[in-house]
This record gives structure tokens, sequence and C-alpha cells, in this order.
């Protein structure tokens, strides 16, 4: 299964249109991604990443709205202390 994470880009790097590198921001986490997928984001926008390549623009209600689905489906996946010893 491969998943893509919303992340919010805070910095762009045109020196190459054809890389076009960004800093995008993952709650506390900043990396470098590739914009070359997503010619249309821009600073401020977020965007879906998924092994380095940013491959989608949201909003960010929907952004925030994966990263709520993500947190839940961690909790319910959790496994109960009386259970982890098996």
């Amino acid at each position: 299964m491969c998943l893509a994470i919303p992340g919010k880009v805070i910095l762009i790097d045109e020196s190459d249109p054809t890389l076009r590198m960004a800093k995008v921001q993952f709650g506390g986490v900043i990396k470098e991604v590739s914009l070359a997928l997503t010619p249309e984001a821009k600073e401020g926008m977020y965007v879906l990443v998924h092994a380095g390549m940013a491959i989608g623009v949201v909003d960010e209600d929907e952004a925030k709205r994966i990263l709520d689905e993500f947190d839940r489906a961690e909790l319910d996946e959790k496994i109960p202390p009386e259970e982890s010893h098996l």
C-alpha cells in the first residue's frame, strides 16, 4: 500500500524550473520535495507527497481532513497493552 501525505509548501527553489524543488512542512518536520509534477503549487499551498514527489495539490481543509483520518486510523490499529506480549 502506498500513502501520500499532505504537507505545506513553505519555500520554492525556482533556480531550475524543470526540477522545481520545495521545502515542505509536515507538522514539525521540513523535507525537500520535488514539485515537478505539480506546476500549479505555490508557497502556502498544501501538496500530497509520495516518495519525495508532490503528486497533487489539496486545499487546507482537505489536508487537515486527511491528517485527521491518519490519526484515527493510527488509534484504531494500536494494540492494547495486555495483547502486546503475543
